[in-house]
């Protein structure tokens, strides 16, 4: 058996799990989320625990299993203690500020950049180049953090852009004028 799909995944106290042939219904303080079930893959509650099993060792089934106790463990994360991305805004110029629910990003274009709010996500901003993405749904925050990096993605020869907090961007050298074409 697969190592991470043969773990129980405990469920804290506030959160309750709803099985069904087909889906998996996790709710918490937070929010509620939903695992669609592979073929081949159950889960019963045994106490306070959810136990994935497989009904063969094919291959693909494998895969599934660990796959669905991931998913699983993700969202009773989530809807106990949420998810949180952090980006940064590195360049002259460039800063983001509050406006309404969404946030306006000025970097660089002739026009500031209006992030609209996705439900179930919470945008904020700290001082002028701190981005805060939260939410309960890991799969809809990285998304959303995604998107609002791809709006301005950092560069490689001066590293301006918006990046992930502990991202490392590798730059690039400039060109170099080299001693024969002097």
């Amino acid at each position: 058996m697969s190592k991470i799909g043969r773990t129980p995944i405990s469920l804290p106290q506030g959160v309750t799990a709803t099985i069904t042939s087909t889906a998996v219904v996790i709710k918490g303080p937070k929010g509620e989320l939903t695992v669609t079930l592979l073929p081949g893959i159950t889960v019963k509650q045994e106490g306070n625990e959810l136990v994935v099993t497989r009904q063969s060792d094919a291959r693909q089934q494998r895969a599934n299993h660990g796959l669905i106790r991931s998913l699983l463990a993700n969202n009773v994360q989530g809807v106990t203690e949420g998810y949180k991305k952090t980006l940064k805004l590195v360049g002259t110029g460039y800063r983001v500020s509050v406006k309404g629910a969404g946030l306006s990003v000025t970097v660089g274009f002739s026009h500031p950049v209006e992030i609209e709010p996705v439900p179930g996500i919470t945008l904020s901003a700290e001082g002028n180049d701190t981005i805060q993405v939260e939410g309960f749904d890991k799969q809809l925050v990285g998304q959303v953090a995604a998107n609002i990096r791809a709006i301005r993605p950092p560069e490689p020869y001066q590293g301006k852009g918006i990046r992930y907090e502990a991202e490392v961007v590798r730059k690039k050298p400039g060109k170099t004028v080299t001693a024969a074409a002097a």
